[in-house]
């Protein structure tokens, strides 16, 4: 699905099991690197019973304590999903080869602390809140359509008219040129 990176998805200050363990089966299905949680509110290994892909034991997953301990691969940007007046659109977004994702508690928002992290901070075009597990499936939506490889949708209505166009590898690159000497040939003379 994804053409280049890696991403992870998490959560600040998560207090509900089910909306836990939903968002780490959600990044599990779009094929998350790892999932993570700062400052959970809940026994993330107690998420079982909405986390049925067992993502835990598929994914590496991270927990700190604080934004301060959040410790992650040099080069990965941190994207902050949060309804403020100075997010992105998510439409507009471009999202970066390496990102960690991260979303608010429910019934509240990404820390001061955690915004002032972020790389970027972005929103969803809607109205009001929705559910954290909605929030970060819809995140990790958008970037599978926007980076991967998928067929043009067509200008009517309905599926694409025609199959996404192969792959096609490109010429083999040499970074060297190196020069093959030719042998040549040797006289052999035979036994006395």
């Amino acid at each position: 699905m994804q053409s280049r990176g890696y991403f992870g998805l998490g959560v600040e200050g998560i207090s509900k099991p089910m909306n836990a363990g939903t968002l780490m089966r959600t990044a599990h299905a779009f094929g998350a690197s790892f999932v993570f949680a700062v400052s959970p509110y809940v026994d993330i290994r107690g998420i079982r019973k909405s986390d049925t892909s067992g993502t835990a034991d598929q994914v590496p997953y991270y927990e700190w304590a604080t934004v301060d301990d959040i410790a992650l691969p040099r080069g990965c940007q941190i994207v902050g999903i949060e309804l403020v007046e100075e997010s992105i659109e998510m439409p507009s977004f471009r999202h970066p080869d390496r990102a960690a994702y991260i979303l608010g508690p429910e019934r509240g928002s990404l820390s001061p602390e955690m915004l002032a992290r972020c790389d970027h901070v972005v929103k969803i075009p809607i109205s009001f809140c929705v559910n954290v597990g909605i929030a970060g499936a819809i995140a990790l939506y958008d970037r599978m359509i926007s980076r991967g490889r998928f067929a043009e949708r067509p200008v009517s209505a309905g599926g694409p008219v025609a199959p996404r166009k192969a792959h096609v590898h490109g010429e083999q690159v040499f970074r060297t040129k190196k020069t093959v000497k030719k042998a040549t040939p040797r006289r052999v003379q035979a036994p006395e």
